[in-house]
C-alpha cells in the first residue's frame, strides 16, 4: 500500500474547514493530520504533524496570500493549497530551487574567482 498524502487543513471559517475534512473523509490515501483554526499556529502544527499539503482560506482570488509565503519559506517540503470557495477559486503553491552549475579552473585562483564572482553578482561585494 502506497503511502497516505498527509493533509493539515488550515482553513476558516469552521464550516469550510468541515466541508473540507467531509471531502477527504472518504478518500483512502488521504490522511487528515490536523486541523488549525488559527493562522498563527499553522506554522507550529507543520512542524508537529509533518503533512504533505496544507490547505488555507484565499480571501483574494489572483493576489497570492501573506502566509502562503511565509509557510513556504519556513516548509519548503509542504505544498499549499489555497480556497476561495466564494470565487469558485482554488490555486496550487509549491517552493522550488533551481541549481545551476559552471565549470570553473581546477586551481585556488579559479576558486577564489567563482566566489568572488557571485558576490560581486549578488551585491554583496
Amino acid at each position: 500500500m502506497e503511502k497516505a498524502i498527509r493533509v493539515l487543513v488550515a482553513n476558516r471559517p469552521r464550516l469550510m474547514r468541515e466541508l473540507i475534512l467531509t471531502t477527504f473523509a472518504d478518500q483512502p490515501d488521504i490522511e487528515i493530520v490536523g486541523e488549525v483554526a488559527e493562522e498563527s499556529e499553522i506554522s507550529a502544527n507543520i512542524k508537529k504533524t509533518l503533512p504533505n499539503f496544507v490547505v488555507i482560506a484565499l480571501d483574494h482570488p489572483g493576489k497570492r496570500p501573506a502566509i502562503c509565503d511565509e509557510l513556504l519559506r519556513e516548509h519548503p517540503e509542504v505544498r499549499v493549497i489555497a480556497v476561495a470557495p466564494e470565487k469558485n477559486f482554488v490555486v496550487y503553491y509549491w517552493a522550488s530551487l533551481d541549481i545551476h552549475s559552471n565549470d570553473i579552473e581546477a586551481s585556488e585562483e579559479g576558486i577564489l574567482s567563482a566566489m568572488r564572482n557571485k558576490m560581486v553578482a549578488n551585491g554583496t561585494f
